[in-house]
């Protein structure tokens, strides 16, 4: 009986990514305010063409992974912001205020 490990793998490699776009979502929202949002899409769509251009299927599943994680973060950068103005994350003091 041979083993096959590719599911486990993307599904490792889904919870770090997830757990690494949490904290960017956070740090572009600090730094660079929901402007940040053309930084996923554009990081997105880089991701998708890269999935559909990689013939490894493994690393083509990975770039979709990271694609709709961008995508996600979209959304998440303008609720990122609704949470820093309940006060439930801390505000740039250095940022401009529109």
């Amino acid at each position: 009986m041979e083993l096959n490990f590719q599911g486990i793998i993307i599904g490792v490699a889904t919870f770090l990514v997830i757990g690494l776009f949490h904290p960017l979502v956070i740090k572009a929202e600090y730094y660079i305010g929901v402007k940040s949002w053309w930084l996923f899409l554009f990081g997105g769509i880089i991701a998708i063409v890269a999935s559909l251009l990689v013939e490894n299927l493994m690393l083509s599943v990975l770039f979709g992974v990271v694609a709709f994680s961008s995508f996600w973060s979209i959304g998440e950068v303008f609720e990122q912001k609704k949470r820093v103005e309940k006060g439930w994350f801390p505000a740039n003091p250095n940022k401009k205020k529109k």
